[in-house]
């Protein structure tokens, strides 16, 4: 397994966004246009969790002995996802605004289309017990499959190696994507492929039978993990 993670640049956490409005009010908001609303940011409970989050990070890495100075946060462009970056950055005594902190497009929502957007989230019901789970190629709603978020998952990664060297970088974004983003990375950590470019490796684990396991990472609001 080391051999198989040696070329990667960076160590990697994610970090789900707190509880959000949305999630309060119990309804879908997975579009650029509607998710960097203000409205739809955090709750009062997901300010708490970002803020716990943050404190929890700050306690690794000084246990790991990381300097502040080699961290990074990447960020989903979304209300709530910018708002949870930003606390953890303000707990870290890192400059939001500065060199450190990078908003990442590739990083949002997934989208679950126009047919589900801004509906019921009980539909997150027939989206993964039903669609997922049979065919992760499969488009719900007209927006995004789970393929199809691996791909720009894997631009996301792919910018992320190229910019950054010997850092620890924390993800933060959304539930689906992340939970995407872990079983590519944890099939490139079980398999051995020839080459060492990361496009390609995240490319050979998108396989069906990887994506669609995808919910059996569930990522709760405001829960920190390391996956690299």
């Amino acid at each position: 397994m080391a051999e198989t993670m040696s070329f990667m640049r960076n160590k990697y956490w994610v970090l789900r966004h707190g509880r959000s409005i949305p999630n309060e009010k119990g309804f879908i908001v997975s579009s650029m246009e509607n998710g960097i609303r203000p409205d739809y940011q955090l709750a009062p409970l997901g300010v708490n969790q970002a803020q716990i989050a943050g404190e929890l990070f700050n306690k690794l890495l000084v246990e790991s002995c990381i300097p502040l100075a080699d961290v990074r946060i990447c960020y989903s462009p979304f209300s709530r996802t910018t708002q949870t970056a930003r606390i953890v950055a303000s707990v870290l005594n890192i400059q939001f605004d500065g060199p450190q902190c990078k908003v990442m497009e590739t990083l949002h929502e997934r989208f679950f289309g126009p047919s589900f957007e801004l509906g019921s989230s009980d539909a997150y019901n027939e989206i993964y017990g039903t669609l997922d789970a049979i065919d992760p190629l499969m488009r719900p709603g007209g927006g995004e499959s789970v393929d199809d978020v691996a791909s720009r998952l894997a631009d996301a990664m792919v910018t992320m190696e190229s910019l950054f060297q010997g850092c620890t970088i924390l993800v933060v974004g959304h539930g689906d994507p992340l939970q995407i983003l872990q079983a590519i990375l944890n099939a490139i950590k079980l398999n051995t492929y020839s080459s060492y470019d990361l496009a390609l490796r995240i490319k050979n684990a998108r396989a069906p039978s990887i994506l669609s396991q995808h919910r059996k990472l569930n990522l709760r609001n405001g829960e920190l993990r390391a996956v690299i």
